[in-house]
């Protein structure tokens, strides 16, 4: 005899496999069936995205989690990942990929020399593109800098 159980959002009578446990329901499981459930998770989510993402970045920061994900890119499955990640990076940003690539040979070929930041004199810097199909217009900068243009940028684009 298969046990069953309806859910009160859905009112559709399912196995009681099909609800999530829950501890201090009389039966052992919640009342709103796993689907219902999800559905309720990801609309809660997207009208609460800023407090999400905020949280979402806050936890990401935590030092047990940085040392983990940076012991992870270092195993065979990591390096795989990452991989992944770039080629996928790759196939949705052509004209950037093209735009770097056009950077990296030129520095090889000695076309340009990489110069110090912008902002703060930094040695340690990246080449930013104001415009992908300038390939070899950059502006050099360190990280931090980098970063912030492209939020900057990020911000005035989602305004």
């Amino acid at each position: 005899m298969v046990v069953t159980k309806k859910c009160f959002k859905c009112c559709v009578e399912l196995p009681l496999e099909k609800f999530y446990k829950h501890a201090q329901m009389a039966d052992g499981r919640l009342n709103k069936c796993v689907e219902c459930t999800k559905s309720d998770v990801k609309k809660h989510r997207l009208e609460n995205i800023e407090h999400f993402r905020s949280y979402d970045k806050y936890r990401a920061s935590a030092p047990h989690r940085v040392a983990a994900r940076k012991e992870y890119r270092a195993t065979k499955q990591g390096k795989a990942a990452v991989q992944r990640s770039h080629k996928k990076w790759g196939e949705r940003n052509p004209e950037r990929k093209a735009a770097q690539h056009a950077v990296s040979n030129a520095l090889r070929d000695g076309k340009i020399t990489r110069l110090h930041c912008f902002v703060c004199g930094d040695a340690k810097t990246q080449a930013h593109h104001a415009d992908y199909s300038n390939s070899l217009g950059v502006t050099w900068l360190c990280d931090p800098h980098h970063k912030q243009v492209h939020r900057e940028f990020k911000e005035l684009k989602v305004a």
